[in-house]
């Protein structure tokens, strides 16, 4: 008896409305199932072709950043308990109203940006799974659009998300790496894998090992982010003070060692030059690892489900992101309409659907790494997020609360800050066209927050700020 009202979700967690039904493995796979998708399934290659067979290199540099970075989540998390993620805790630190817009257009930004890369993967492995003619263009981009009108139409209609569904999800995106993991094992047991190509180091052009690095590592992030995502869940967490440490920590932790072991065996088994060409570097491995059984064929199909999966959820926050900046009126209303049937925030599903269906469309680069260009810009917007979140966590230091959370070492957050913000700057050897792509997105968000000062200010006498960050709807980015 005494134990039971001595727990932190009885004695001392902040109440809630919500059912607190996810366990300790429950967590588990969620955070894993949000971390896996569209980053490892299509840039492993072109992380490879930064740095040559040391693949595993920057993957493990981005998971040290990632877990740094989730240790001031977990602190702001069981402190403040709430839905609305990175936007909340940098109003509740700043209290700059303009600040935490910025931040949460910036979330939903990565979110589409995200999703477009999601798409273009999509489409890659489609083509590979049904052998079509990989070198049209067109296909190609025609399959990557067609993808995001049905993510949309999916969206409008209405789609009811549940932790339990994701348990799937996870499970089938993960059997695809488990199962690359597996053919590298079966083809070194065999001889067919060359481990002396896993040390060298190749970086192209004029690069230095440093630069190539950290190139690769602005790439690598965008496999570990996502992370961020569970904070969500808090309010239904069974004592989520001590739950959150030990499940955050542990799901990072799963997916650093496997996305290592997956970038090992890739470039044990298949050329670098060979690895980093298209959008399905993983259906190479299978294939060139274990070439006389059928399960290469699977691969394709197993990785459009893994990004499909990321592509839609990456809208689905966005869409809602939209729609909560709108009904608090630093937005145009216009995008805060719900359709009468669907209940679905409609205006907003076009509007970031419009900008996603540019982004597949434009962005193309002559080395065919558009895949690359936006996965690595969604890495650059979370990023800027991650050191404002950071910096976060130091600020409410000075708002202590009466029940126990958890309280990560002071030098993590400034670690954090500093190295997050680091891999935002050219200095790493960014490819400048994902500072075009990010700066154009916030220049976007830029116009309409003024436009809607304006008409606040001229037609309504009100001031523009964040009524409620509270209530501002959409999880971080699911990569």
């Amino acid at each position: 008896m005494s134990t039971e009202v001595e727990r932190p979700e009885v004695a001392g967690e902040e109440s809630t409305e919500l059912k607190r039904a996810i366990g300790p493995k429950l967590l588990l796979l969620f955070i894993v199932g949000d971390i896996l998708g569209t980053g490892v399934y299509a840039l492993t290659g072109q992380v490879a072709g930064e740095v040559g067979g040391a693949a595993w290199a920057p993957f493990l540099v981005a998971f040290a950043i990632a877990m740094v970075t989730a240790f001031s989540y977990l602190e702001l998390v069981t402190k403040y308990p709430r839905a609305a993620g990175a936007a909340l805790y940098t109003h509740k630190a700043f209290g700059i109203h303009f600040v935490t817009f910025l931040v949460a257009f910036t979330v939903m930004s990565s979110g589409i940006t995200s999703a477009s890369t999601a798409s273009k993967a999509f489409a890659a492995n489609l083509v590979d799974g049904f052998g079509l003619d990989s070198e049209s263009t067109g296909l190609v981009l025609g399959i990557a659009v067609a993808f995001m009108l049905l993510v949309a139409a999916v969206n409008v209609r209405g789609v009811g998300e549940s932790v339990r569904a994701n348990v799937v999800l996870t499970c089938i995106e993960l059997s695809g790496l488990l199962l690359v993991i597996l053919v590298g094992v079966y083809a070194a047991t065999g001889g067919k894998a060359d481990f002396s190509r896993v040390v060298v180091f190749d970086t192209s052009g004029e690069r230095n090992v440093f630069l190539a690095v950290t190139a690769a590592t602005a790439l690598a992030f965008f496999a570990m982010v996502g992370f961020e995502d569970a904070v969500n869940m808090a309010e239904e967490t069974h004592d989520p003070v001590r739950t959150f440490p030990r499940m955050m920590i542990t799901g990072v932790g799963i997916t650093g060692v496997i996305y290592a072991l997956v970038a090992v065996f890739a470039v044990a088994l298949v050329p670098v030059g060979e690895l980093g060409e298209g959008d399905t570097p993983l259906t190479k491995v299978v294939s060139v690892g274990a070439p006389g059984l059928p399960i290469d064929s699977v691969m394709p199909f197993i990785a459009m489900f893994a990004v499909a999966n990321s592509a839609l959820i990456n809208m689905l926050m966005a869409s809602r992101l939209i729609y909560g900046m709108a009904r608090q009126e630093v937005l145009p209303p216009v995008l805060g309409r719900v359709h009468s049937g669907r209940r679905t925030p409609w205006v907003a599903i076009v509007f970031t659907t419009v900008i996603a269906l540019g982004l597949i469309t434009l962005v193309t680069t002559n080395d065919g790494s558009a895949v690359a260009a936006l996965g690595g810009t969604t890495a650059l917007l979370l990023l800027g997020v991650f050191t404002v979140v950071n910096v976060a966590v130091l600020v409410l230091r000075r708002d202590p609360i009466d029940r126990d959370h958890f309280v990560t070492p002071t030098a993590l957050p400034v670690v954090g800050a500093l190295v997050c913000f680091f891999f935002t700057l050219p200095v790493t050897g960014r490819d400048v066209v994902q500072y075009e792509i990010a700066g154009w997105l916030l220049a976007l968000g830029v116009v309409l927050w003024a436009l809607t000062w304006s008409a606040n200010r001229a037609l309504r006498g009100k001031r523009t700020y964040l009524r409620d960050p509270d209530e501002l709807s959409g999880d971080e980015t699911v990569n």
